[in-house]
Order: C-alpha cells, then sequence, then structure tokens
C-alpha cells in the first residue's frame, strides 16, 4: 500500500522548493472550502464556530511543538535550543508590531472599541464608514495567515517531508473552520456571501502559497536558518493562538466547547504526526 509520503512526492517530486508550492496549495485550497461553507451551512451558530475554533487552535498548537519547535532543537540545531528559541522570540515580536498596524478583526467586525478605548477606523483616511472595516479586516486576517504559509513552506525546506505532511494537513485542517468564520464575520460585515467565498480563497492563495515557496527556498539555500526559520514559523502561529483565535471563542459563554475543541485538536494532531511520523 503506498504511503501519503510516497504519493505526496510522487505527484510534488523531490524538490523542496515544489513540494513547498503544493503545500501552499493544498493549504490555500481547504482555505477555500473552509470559506465556502457559508453558501451551503448559511447560518451556523455561535457555539459551533466556537467549538471549530477551538479545534483548530489544538491543532495548531500541537503542530507547532511536534512539526517545528521540536525538530528545530533535536534535529537541526544539534540539541542546541538557542537558534530556535531566538526564532520563537522573532517569529511572536513580528506578529507583535504587525498586529499593532491593523486592529483585530473582532473589533472591525463588531464595530466595537479596542481594549484602550479607541475606535480602530476613527484614525483611517477611507471616507466610507462601512468599506473601512471590511478592508481592515482583510487586512487583519491576510496577516494571520502569513505565518501559516511560512511555516508549511519551511517544514518542506528541511527536507523531512515525513514531518513536514502532516504539519501541512494541521494547518489545512485549522484552515477549514477559520475560514469558515471569517467567512461569517464577513458577511456579516455587509459582504456578499457568494463574492467573499470567491475572494477568500484568492486572498488565501495570493498570501500562503508564495510564503510556502519563499520559507522553502530560504531554508533550502541558507540550511543553517533551517532553526530560526522553524522557531519564527511557531512563535508567530503560538502569538496568533494566544492572541486571536482563544480569546475570540471565550467572548460570547461557549469558553468550554472551545476548551474541549482545543483538546480534541491537540489529540487528533498528536495522533496525526504519530501515525505519519
Amino acid at each position: 500500500m503506498v504511503s501519503i509520503v510516497e504519493l505526496f512526492v510522487g505527484v510534488a517530486g523531490d524538490n523542496p522548493v515544489i513540494q513547498g508550492l503544493v503545500g501552499g496549495l493544498v493549504i490555500a485550497t481547504l482555505n477555500l472550502l473552509g470559506a465556502s461553507l457559508v453558501l451551503v451551512w448559511r447560518d451556523p451558530s455561535r457555539r459551533a464556530l466556537d467549538g471549530a475554533l477551538g479545534f483548530a487552535a489544538g491543532v495548531m498548537l500541537a503542530a507547532a511543538f511536534t512539526s517545528l519547535i521540536i525538530p528545530g532543537i533535536e534535529q537541526y540545531s544539534d540539541g542546541n535550543p538557542i537558534p530556535t528559541l531566538v526564532g520563537i522570540a522573532l517569529g511572536a515580536a513580528f506578529l507583535d508590531r504587525a498586529d499593532g498596524l491593523v486592529p483585530h478583526a473582532h473589533y472591525l467586525l463588531t464595530g466595537g472599541k479596542r481594549a484602550d478605548g479607541a475606535n480602530p477606523t476613527e484614525s483611517l483616511p477611507l471616507d466610507d464608514d462601512r468599506l473601512t472595516p471590511v478592508v481592515l479586516f482583510v487586512l487583519a486576517i491576510t496577516l494571520h495567515n502569513m505565518p501559516e504559509g511560512l511555516a508549511v513552506g519551511v517544514g518542506f525546506g528541511s527536507g523531512d517531508v515525513a514531518s513536514a505532511i502532516p504539519l501541512m494537513l494541521a494547518i489545512g485542517i485549522q484552515n477549514i473552520p477559520e475560514g469558515l468564520a471569517v467567512s461569517v464575520a464577513a458577511i456579516n460585515a455587509g459582504l456578499d456571501r457568494r463574492a467573499y467565498a470567491v475572494f477568500a480563497g484568492v486572498r488565501s492563495g495570493a498570501v500562503e502559497i508564495p510564503l510556502a515557496v519563499l520559507g522553502a527556498l530560504a531554508v533550502s539555500a541558507v540550511e543553517p536558518l533551517l532553526p530560526y526559520a522553524m522557531g519564527f514559523a511557531a512563535g508567530a502561529m503560538l502569538f496568533v493562538i494566544s492572541d486571536e483565535i482563544i480569546p475570540e471563542t471565550h467572548t460570547r459563554g461557549y469558553e468550554r466547547i472551545a476548551t474541549l475543541g482545543l483538546m480534541a485538536g491537540v489529540v487528533g494532531m498528536l495522533y496525526l504526526d504519530i501515525s505519519l511520523g
């Protein structure tokens, strides 16, 4: 029986950059699938969305450690944790600074204020009050997709396909509920259901695919960068999980279902990693 690793290599070949490209296509396609669910699941409950996002956070949490941090330390730094830990700090710092450029997505969608009391749309130069939050929403979600594409590229650029495939699947799986959730939010902000479902796929592909290729190309060309890059991708993903996904699932009274979803995601990703690795 052909293994999933052999099947993937049979499709993508042995070139890590091409593998990164295929990996980027996979996760972007699954994001489009999630975004397109609004066409058939027209009114998902908040409870279901919080549970699904909790599951996505759990998958990403486990993947950050099993597919990025631990291999970065044990396999690519000869047990020296410093390069990977430096990468984690840089990834978190980058997302923290970049996130400050655009408000959090849930504030944009609700029209609320940030913790400092400021309205996120007050200082923007756009005149259309309805268009402004939508533009910022797209920027926020695009920013949060960046580390996912980078992580896939870095995974395949390492040359360890057996570890990169679970990471690709983990990011792809979490892209489905994430794609659904942001589609629902965009529709609530006034975007057309069908138009946004198509746009989500284009937006995700435009960000995740080139970053997957860039990540694979960078670490293939400069191998010493690998543990730093793996740490950077992991740190950025952990920042998004802690700063955005988990708080968002704990704001409407469904904390328990979100927590159970997170635990299920962790268990599922660990099983996936062991069974494929």
